[in-house]
């Protein structure tokens, strides 16, 4: 891949270094490769790496953006269409690429590919079908061969669960695409013609002429067990007949799109939601650099319940209040049941680049998972705030990593509202960092309990008290 369209090191292994950060994590003999290679070459060929959008969501495409240098976005589980669509609306000039597989695609996402689709807003789609789940464990996908074994399917797949979804055809038969082709990769001939549909459905989408859609037979070795070279031939015996390979549409239209860049105007905004133009007091003097020259990384994390969320909004309007860009990403999953769901918080004296904080310069932990997961990634210098009611081994951190204890739980028992434990908190982060005056904090609390006035009272004090837990810590 030595197109610049990609990155010189892929930073997804070992931190880039030695023969990993030349390689992909994709199986030998995956499909994906070449799709990227092809997906690239052309990027490069049409000059405009500087305005693509690379949507990848969940499956064996979620890590492209460790490889392709471009504007990137990972989208939940099917709803890439509707990213990608949103990219482009938000952005007319930006070339936006939708790359999906056939379990995302064609399963959780049917409804929103169909959407996009029939809207006819020029948007690229690569659509790799291998006929399974790949990175999943192999199930059944929508695109499985009738008698093919999967996970899901040991003895094949049955007639009474319906036949494959051709979905090249299916896009094909709506009003709003102008170009639909099946290409497949299991020989030179056919990789040139790969190469040409990707370079084709980009260089419409830089026309301005409308939807196009590639769809890419793959091979999966893994999950087919088999050879590179098995897995080639078994994509042209055995697919090939059920999904014929061609162009399924190609329309001759003129360049019709032109959005225009949206508008924004505060004052049109804050009508349409009603929301109120009154000024909030600041009691910031300056940005807190004493913590972040301009960008402050904060991650919470705990339980379900325990509070890290609404503590991370909280902050999260702290920062706004004071006149600061601020960022506030949830993450929940199905860890929020038992381990560590979080979220990452960013508060910037300009902008926030990038919402995420792999690398925090604050962390508040709630419980024992949470701690070990994300405190040995607190960067030299930084802050770790835990709950050492229920925190009792730490794991091994970082250099000069600042640690306070504080008993978020037991305040909160003592106080008869366990629920308080992360405004605890949020006195501890205030005592232990000086990130916002007191009183940046409390306006937030305050702001948030108006419908609950009679909770302020209590929450002060769970505040206060996390102050002082602090400062008996350091005096």
């Amino acid at each position: 891949m030595s197109t610049p369209v990609f990155y010189k090191k892929f930073e997804r292994h070992a931190h880039g270094e030695g023969l990993k950060g030349q390689s992909t994590h994709y199986c030998p003999g995956c499909g994906h490769g070449l799709a990227h290679k092809y997906l690239g070459e052309a990027i490069e060929k049409l000059g405009i790496q500087d305005r693509v959008v690379a949507v990848s969501p969940v499956g064996c495409s979620v890590f492209l953006y460790y490889y392709f240098d471009v504007g990137n976005t990972q989208a939940a589980h099917g709803r890439a269409p509707v990213v990608a669509l949103g990219h482009k609306v938000a952005n007319p000039e930006s070339i936006v690429i939708s790359y999906q597989g056939d379990g995302d695609l064609a399963s959780i996402g049917l409804a929103e590919i169909i959407s996009v689709a029939q809207m006819g807003i020029p948007i690229s789609v690569i659509f790799i079908n291998n006929a399974i789940y790949g990175m999943t464990g192999g199930q059944m996908a929508p695109t499985t061969l009738i008698g093919q074994t999967t996970s899901t399917t040991p003895y094949g797949r049955p007639q009474m669960f319906g036949q494959p979804m051709k979905v090249a055809e299916t896009i094909a038969q709506l009003d709003g695409p102008i170009y639909v082709e099946r290409v497949a990769l299991f020989n030179n001939k056919q990789r040139k013609r790969a190469e040409k549909a990707i370079h084709k459905s980009l260089k419409m989408q830089v026309e301005n002429r409308g939807f196009s859609f590639v769809e890419v037979l793959a091979e999966c070795p893994t999950h087919l067990k088999s050879t590179p070279e098995q897995a080639e031939k078994w994509v042209e015996e055995s697919l090939v007949p059920m999904f014929p390979l061609g162009v399924k549409k190609d329309l001759e239209v003129e360049p019709f799109f032109d959005f225009g860049k949206p508008k924004f105007e505060p004052e049109k905004l804050v009508e349409t939601v009603g929301a109120s133009s009154e000024k909030i007091e600041r009691f910031c003097k300056e940005f807190p650099k004493h913590i972040a020259p301009k960008d402050i990384s904060m991650k919470l994390a705990g339980a379900g319940g325990d509070g890290a969320q609404t503590a991370a909004m909280l902050i999260t309007r702290a920062g706004i209040h004071e006149g600061f860009d601020a960022t506030h990403i949830p993450s929940y999953g199905p860890e929020s049941r038992g381990g560590t769901s979080y979220a990452d918080v960013h508060v910037a004296e300009d902008e926030v680049l990038s919402p995420a904080s792999p690398h925090p310069h604050i962390l508040i932990a709630f419980n024992s998972p949470s701690l070990t997961k994300f405190g040995p990634e607190v960067r030299e210098g930084g802050a770790i705030i835990y709950d050492n009611s229920v925190i009792h081994d730490l794991p091994e951190l970082g250099k000069d990593v600042k640690v306070y204890g504080v008993p978020f739980t037991q305040i909160a028992m003592d106080l008869g509202k366990v629920m308080v434990k992360n405004v605890v908190a949020l006195g501890a982060l205030q005592a232990a960092t000086n990130i916002f005056p007191e009183e940046t904090l409390l306006t937030s609390i305050r702001e948030a309990l108006q419908s609950k006035c009679a909770m302020i009272p209590l929450n002060e004090e769970a505040f206060a008290w996390g102050v002082k837990s602090v400062k008996e810590l350091v005096n």
